[in-house]
């Protein structure tokens, strides 16, 4: 049963030698769904379903792909609902450390170091009685989605970019922007930025690789919070509307908007020449990744300054945030039932149809057997 198409995605091509991959969310409507497996990834699987709720909330970037696979596990289970809310990373790892919702989803795995006195990993294992753990989920490219009449082909660097988003370059027509994109007869359009109002996990990703790849441009430090110049909207919904209704628009967003939204796509060059997003271009960057997590915890770092001939460098990976051990047995039986649906095959397969990359085997099966680890 789809719920909304965005066009089909290929699979990622990962090598053996990635470490783990995963990805995240967006939109204010929450979503009913239902459904549970638990067992073997595979497509085959019955679902081991239950009676009840599991109310998530978090990364507005993984949003479609929750969609997609609640409704296929509502087909399978009409007695177990999954309420999801989509109200951005930040909100969700909020949520779940007061104890408000049941896991959450970020595009960010949970801080280790202290911030603003308080250290997220820390905080949400006092508040599960036990560690939490990051599981890679949902892998999905960031685009930097523009409108520009006449602009069907675009490269950024980013350097350029860095300039862009930080207000130092303010025209399409620009000196910087020209000298990346030879032959392309840019228009003096003012340059209209859109980001994200709320506390994102897509925000902290992008500006990552700003920061990573472009350090003499970009100066602030990463984080959920936009510190740059544009007009802030709320969700990925938002910037992305945002920018399909304003001729010169320009923001950072989950690939799957952006194609939901008829929005062009700028290729990316970070030395190696320009880089088109595509699934191939984002399976090379992503094959460099490397696991931060110990044992069931399966954070990753991205190379954001990747040099690699053809890789996509701007990526996000939305990990679903869960109690090792939780308080609620019963509840624990039935997030893994989902968990382990998500993870399934089948429901990989049904995200990767509508603009997401499915986890590779060698993520896929370390996500299950972590899984199958809560209790």
């Amino acid at each position: 049963m789809k719920i909304q198409r965005l066009g089909a995605m290929a699979s990622l091509a990962l090598v053996g030698s990635i470490a783990l991959a995963g990805c995240g969310s967006d939109n204010n409507t929450g979503t009913d769904s239902a459904g549970a497996a638990e067992g073997t990834a595979s497509s085959s699987a019955p679902a081991d379903c239950f009676e009840g709720t599991l109310n998530v909330e978090g990364s507005s970037a993984q949003k479609n792909a929750i969609d997609e696979v609640a409704a296929g596990f509502k087909e399978k289970c009409s007695g177990a609902t999954v309420n999801y809310n989509p109200s951005g990373s930040g909100a969700g790892i909020k949520q779940f450390i007061a104890g408000q919702v049941d896991f959450g989803g970020s595009d960010s795995a949970l801080k280790t170091v202290e911030k603003d006195g308080k250290v997220e990993a820390t905080e949400a294992a006092t508040a599960c009685g036990s560690p939490a753990w990051n599981i890679p989920m949902v892998t999905g490219p960031v685009a930097l989605a523009y409108n520009v009449k006449g602009i069907d082909k675009l490269t950024l660097t980013p350097a350029v970019a860095g300039d862009i988003f930080s207000g130092k370059i303010t025209t399409w027509n620009d000196p910087k922007i020209a000298a990346v994109n030879p032959g392309v007869e840019l228009p003096a359009t003012a340059i209209k930025v859109f980001f994200r109002s709320d506390e994102s996990g897509t925000t902290e990703n992008f500006t990552k690789y700003l920061k990573a790849a472009a350090p003499a441009n970009w100066t602030t430090e990463p984080a959920k919070t936009w510190d740059g110049k544009g007009e802030g909207k709320a969700k990925s919904a938002g910037v992305a509307e945002g920018v399909k209704s304003t001729d010169g628009g320009l923001t950072y967003v989950e690939w799957s908007y952006a194609k939901d939204n008829d929005l062009a796509v700028a290729a990316i060059d970070n030395g190696a020449g320009p880089v088109e997003l595509t699934s191939e271009s984002v399976g090379k960057a992503i094959a460099t990744a490397e696991q931060t997590g110990t044992g069931n915890d399966l954070a990753l770092k991205l190379d954001y300054a990747t040099k690699v001939p053809g890789a996509y460098p701007i990526n996000l990976v939305t990990y679903e945030i869960v109690c090792s051990k939780g308080k609620d047995p019963e509840k624990q039986k039935n997030i893994k039932a989902f968990l382990k649906y998500f993870a399934s095959e089948e429901a990989q397969k049904t995200i990767e149809e509508i603009g997401y990359a499915p986890l590779p085997p060698e993520v896929q099966t370390k996500v299950v057997a972590a899984i199958d680890a809560i209790s």
